[in-house]
């Protein structure tokens, strides 16, 4: 729901005149899925349907997913969880033999609500078989010009802040970004995988970032991102910001030109981050450890660790070199409208 004006209590989201009010943020919606899905379908995409229930809803220290349980005939409960995001299972299907696919799935995310952020939400996302991570680039700026022009939009927008969606997306590696906007030289802070805490923590004290005393390396990358370069990404034309480093890879595979980054890349509009995507790691053994190094940081901060999906582990053997990309529809949908909050471009949006 929007937040009160004035200290008034507001109207829920099924007040006759709310949804009204609504509406044609909706139906603005449903045209920019329609187009998309179509502009895929002429790609050679397959639409598929992943099951929200998992072993495991994915092992990033800091995603927080909501656990259930599976009952079966014998009345035994295995623990269960709804996920974060469709990628285990398309992978699986990549292992399978698909050779390019999408699905719009919802997945959800605990702890996170806000005007960009709802603890359910629909992703876009999309596999290339054999494919540079590079065209994902193009795929990105195709979605961009798409919703604009089904919304009837000159342009994306979000808190004062503009975005052409017909311009071609800018290319900015993170290295250059951080060095361009925060002052910082991250890459002398890596050697391949590994990091140096202390001296990425020297260079944020030095521009002025606040830390917490125990804020590891990638606590600090983190506030600087938010603090001092997001603010500028997007802004006026797209932004893909490339080659995070190799520490920050989650499920990418390394770049060919320098150990310490990897191919994964982010897709800014109005300083909002709309898509995160990777030339696909397809080592098991190597995903298995960023697995295992991401729960016991997890358990280290939060105290708790989600199982590994084995299954995953496996198909990943089989899985053939590829590209894949998530994309948060609701947020494209919002910028693309106009509408100030995340909740506004959900048809049934949760009541806090």
């Amino acid at each position: 729901m929007n937040p009160p004006l004035n200290g008034a209590k507001s109207s829920p989201w099924w007040d006759r005149n709310h949804h009204a009010g609504r509406r044609p943020l909706l139906l603005a919606r449903n045209r920019i899925q329609a187009v998309i899905r179509d502009w895929l379908g002429a790609q050679g995409f397959v639409e598929v349907d992943p099951l929200a229930l998992a072993v495991s809803p994915g092992n990033e220290a800091h995603l927080h997913a909501f656990a259930t349980s599976r009952i079966g005939n014998d009345g035994e409960a295995q623990p269960m969880y709804l996920h974060t995001s469709p990628e285990f299972a398309m992978k699986k299907l990549l292992a399978a033999g698909e050779a390019r696919i999408f699905a719009f799935s919802h997945v959800w995310r605990n702890r996170e609500c806000g005007a960009l952020h709802s603890p359910e939400f629909c992703m876009l996302e999309w596999y290339r078989s054999g494919e540079d991570y590079r065209v994902l680039f193009d795929d990105c700026a195709q979605y961009l010009r798409h919703a604009a022009e089904v919304a009837g939009a000159e342009a994306l927008r979000f808190r004062g802040a503009e975005c052409d969606p017909y311009a071609a997306p800018e290319v900015m590696s993170v290295a250059e970004a951080f060095r361009e906007y925060a002052g910082i030289d991250l890459l002398a802070t890596c050697d391949g995988s590994e990091t140096d805490a202390g001296a990425l923590r020297a260079q944020a004290e030095g521009q002025g970032i606040r830390l917490a005393a125990d804020d590891g390396w990638s606590d600090i990358l983190s506030r600087i991102l938010v603090e001092k370069v997001e603010p500028h990404l997007g802004m006026g034309r797209p932004l893909i910001l490339d080659r995070y480093p190799a520490a920050e890879a989650a499920l990418a595979r390394p770049t060919s030109g320098d150990p310490r980054e990897a191919e994964r890349f982010e897709l800014y509009a109005c300083g909002v981050e709309l898509a995160n995507g990777f030339g696909e790691l397809t080592d098991p053994v190597e995903q298995r450890r960023r697995f295992q190094a991401e729960m016991d940081e997890k358990a280290r901060i939060y105290g708790e660790r989600y199982p590994l999906d084995e299954d995953f582990l496996a198909a990943l053997a089989f899985m053939p070199p590829a590209s894949g990309c998530a994309l948060g529809f609701d947020r494209l949908v919002m910028l693309a409208t106009g509408a100030p909050r995340i909740d506004e471009v959900i048809w049934t949006p949760l009541i806090e």
